[in-house]
């Protein structure tokens, strides 16, 4: 089968966010995701930094996986 991208489906998880106040910072890490921590001077600024980079992270995860696929590949969606 051969992919491709005449359309883009936009699937909208929910990622658990561990927060904590450390001094003057807010620091977080997301569960389900390694490697995604950030910090900021406010919770607010936490949790924006935090979803940019999940973004970030994804975005580079399914470059890197439909590269190593090549150009003959399906995409399945599931759901744990």
């Amino acid at each position: 089968m051969s992919h491709t991208t005449s359309r883009i489906e936009v699937m909208k998880n929910a990622y658990t966010a561990i927060v904590q106040k450390d001094g003057r910072l807010w620091i977080g890490w997301l569960e389900e995701i390694p490697g995604v921590n950030c910090q900021g001077e406010s919770r607010e600024e936490l949790m924006e930094n935090l979803r940019s980079a999940l973004t970030e992270a994804l975005e580079m995860n399914r470059s890197d996986a439909r590269r190593a696929a090549g150009e003959q590949f399906e995409e399945v969606r599931i759901e744990a």
